[in-house]
């Protein structure tokens, strides 16, 4: 494949292989249908909004439907797994076909070419290299098909440097590490949100990637959520900065590399998630499963909930003005319509037409979740199709009630079938001239993403370019000062930190009950150094004994209390719901509803999901007795805790045995060790409440911010939103004064 290049003498640079160029008027452009006719939408001279009206008009509505679609994810190279498919290369899977690493599977190139797909998840990479080869590949498959309309490839959040994050399936490898989001928010500062997006969305555009399924800013309301380490946190005006930062950073091009309107070649399509707010999941279980379809209201805080997208997403500083696309969350957004459906964010008229569309006059893509048109399975704890109250329609209906909400784009759908069989059911409700039009109304806000970002003049890459770019030491060392400033301190009695470099420590060994992750795979057990000792020895002298050491280092995870749900409790005869614990030790759910607020599923004969007496037994309880036992061993020598902390937990349990307390959303272990050497002063705040017990836990509403009791530490810190420390002690300056808590 050769990739040839045209510059524009003031104009784009075109790059194409198999398509023709015009020329007219001395400049140049590509013949993308092949008809030796300049087309409005092959002008680049026009606007995208022009541009996408005119390839609108133009497509048939299966090359409409094939736009409709979003890839399920794919990995670069394939190997398939267990919940996405199988994928093989000529016949063969990966490791026996000899393919190389950038070639396209079998499976892509059907959906490429006879589904019209033209929007790609991709999670992992091999590298850099491969990516950009295979973008290459890609484009290269779609270029002089039909209209010729590139591929539009997007990405799950994948600068994490917590590279175990179940949600981001891409997240760490080749590329600069920073904190995750809810670590963006402890900086308190939306400029670092901001930054995150440039350097974040630049090398995306190395990658081939100009969709960003990001940022998620749901209002974390609800301390048990399992994607709580997703958000910016709790507090509302704090997530709004954060939101708008956010999107400005990943939309915004700059001087030459700017196309119009803010939008240009290193601009990325942010998609904000997920409207109306999912994190109000009853008990704070998670919709990806039945068991947590349901998002409850008891505060009736549906309009706080709204407000990171409305003033923050929909208000752009910068020229693009709102993020280009919104996905709602799976969940039934219990008793918000006022017809009195229940149905998924996805199928709901009212959620999305009248909310969304309607009042806040939102016109850009809505796309939904990953798998919200699939069937169920068996069982509400399988993993598998989430269409939340339309689960015996078929896949057709599931598509036509989307697309009648006002939903433009089929997540997880790699299938023309089911939109067409959508089609049909429009054309005899409306007509088939409605039906078009309608179709052609989604298909104009789709070509938006690929006009604006410029990947009809030149979706390639240049493999050079994205070797320098990916992981630039500019751009990694922007990601690790933002992982020094995302650092918390909690607690410092006697000013025990920092610690002189040179002192003798000792690290306790981490224990990990077999277990399974949150898409049902296998986690064997484990027992582990829980942070890197080489990188401690670079700092301190690791010593085998707390009788050696000047102080003990205790690396532990916040309390991990489980799903909410049980099938051991199911089969023996409970109604399979339990408790979420945020505490270590086990929890009985004493003071929870007696009566849940949701209920009902095809797949279960009760509706009342209380959990009420019952108790559940944290997976790491092992990290309390950690810090406990390390407090009995050194005596009267210094016990430094350290908790990576995705969700609050109940810190009351281990916080006396600590002499100081540093908390992290995920960081480098370097990043850690600066901070408790001094090369580095702590300067987050808690952008969340850790909560005094767990009653306070079960007193709170799922959808209403800050409202629990909040753990006061031994030296009379009160361990609430915008709390933290430096050296010097509690920080009180201007962040503390806007974000906080207002007396």
């Amino acid at each position: 494949m050769e990739i040839k290049y045209r510059k524009n003498p003031g104009g784009p640079l075109l790059g194409y292989t198999r398509v023709k160029l015009i020329e007219k008027d001395g400049l140049y452009f590509k013949d993308m249908d092949g008809t030796g006719e300049l087309k409005p939408y092959e002008d680049w001279r026009l606007t995208p909004e022009e541009r996408a009206e005119d390839l609108a008009s133009r497509l048939s509505v299966e090359e409409i439907a094939g736009l409709m679609l979003y890839s399920a994810h794919q990995s670069i190279p394939s190997r398939g797994s267990r919940h996405f498919g199988v994928s093989t290369y000529g016949g063969k899977e990966f490791d026996e076909s000899g393919a190389k690493s950038w070639e396209l599977t079998d499976q892509q190139k059907k959906f490429l070419k006879e589904d019209n797909v033209r929007h790609v998840l991709a999670t992992t990479f091999e590298s850099p290299e491969v990516a950009a080869r295979w973008n290459n590949e890609m484009q290269a498959f779609c270029e002089g098909e039909g209209f010729s309309i590139p591929v539009n490839t997007s990405s799950d959040p994948r600068h994490g440097s917590d590279f175990s994050a179940e949600y981001n399936m891409g997240a760490g490898g080749d590329i600069s590490l920073w904190p995750e989001p809810l670590g963006l928010a402890t900086t308190f500062d939306p400029e670092v949100a901001r930054r995150f997006g440039q350097v974040a969305s630049q090398e995306y555009r190395a990658l081939g990637i100009a969709t960003a399924l990001s940022p998620q800013v749901d209002l974390a309301t609800e301390p048990r959520w399992s994607r709580f380490m997703g958000t910016f946190g709790e507090g509302v005006e704090l997530d709004t900065d954060m939101a708008r930062a956010y999107c400005d950073g990943f939309q915004t091009s700059y001087g030459d590399r700017e196309i119009r309107d803010g939008w240009g070649y290193d601009s990325v399509n942010a998609m904000v998630k997920h409207w109306p707010g999912g994190a109000s999941g009853e008990g704070g279980r998670d919709a990806h499963y039945a068991y947590g379809k349901y998002a409850v209201y008891p505060g009736k805080n549906l309009e706080t909930q709204m407000k990171p997208f409305t003033e923050g997403a929909f208000q752009l500083k910068e020229g693009t003005r709102k993020a280009a696309a919104v996905m709602p969350y799976y969940t039934i957004s219990t008793g918000i319509d006022p017809s009195g459906k229940n149905v998924g964010n996805s199928y709901s008229k009212y959620i999305i037409g009248d909310l969304l569309r309607g009042r806040f006059g939102y016109d850009g893509v809505v796309c939904t979740d990953w798998g919200v048109l699939k069937d169920i399975s068996g069982h509400v704890d399988d993993f598998a199709g989430k269409s939340w109250g339309m689960e015996t329609a078929t896949e057709g209906q599931r598509h036509y009630a989307a697309l009648e909400a006002g939903v433009d784009q089929f997540g997880g759908n790699n299938d023309k079938g089911p939109v067409l069989e959508a089609y049909e059911m429009g054309v005899k409700e409306h007509g088939e001239a409605a039906m078009t039009a309608r179709f052609r109304l989604s298909a104009r806000r789709l070509l938006l993403g690929f006009f604006r970002t410029g990947l009809f003049e030149n979706p390639y890459l240049s493999v050079e370019r994205t070797r320098a770019v990916v992981a630039c030491e500019a751009f990694k060392k922007a990601g690790y000062d933002a992982q020094l400033r995302s650092i918390v301190l909690l607690k410092n009695q006697e000013n025990k930190l920092p610690m002189a470099r040179g002192k003798k420590v000792y690290i306790p060994m981490r224990y990990r009950p077999a277990s399974v992750n949150f898409f049902g795979m296998p986690i064997p057990e484990s027992r582990d150094m829980p942070i890197d000792p080489k990188i401690v020895g670079e700092y301190y002298t690791v010593v085998d004994s707390p009788e050696e050491a000047d102080f003990a280092l205790c690396c532990i995870s916040y309390a991990n209390g489980g799903s909410g749900y049980s099938r051991a409790d199911r089969e023996a005869g409970g109604n399979g719901y339990v408790p979420i614990s945020l505490q270590y030790r086990p929890y009985t759910a004493k003071t929870a509803r007696a009566e849940s607020l949701a209920g009902g599923d095809p797949l279960e004969d009760f509706t009342n999901r209380s959990y009420r007496g019952k108790t559940v037994t944290t997976l790491n309880e092992s990290d309390l007795d950690m810090v406990l036992n390390a407090r009995k061993a050194m005596g009267d020598k210094p016990v430094i805790t350290v908790i990576r902390m995705s969700r609050p937990c109940v810190v009351a349990e281990f916080e006396p045995a600590a002499d100081a307390i540093l908390l992290h959303t995920g960081v480098e272990a370097r990043a850690v060790m600066d901070m408790l050497s001094g090369q580095a002063e702590p300067s987050g705040l808690l952008p969340m409440q850790l909560p005094a017990d767990m009653e306070t836990v079960e007193e709170q509403c799922e959808d209403r911010e800050l409202d629990m009791r909040c753990h006061v530490d031994t030296q009379g810190h009160a361990y609430d939103f915008a709390f933290g420390m430096n050296w010097s002690g509690v920080i009180d300056d201007d962040r503390v004064r806007k974000y906080g808590k207002k007396k």
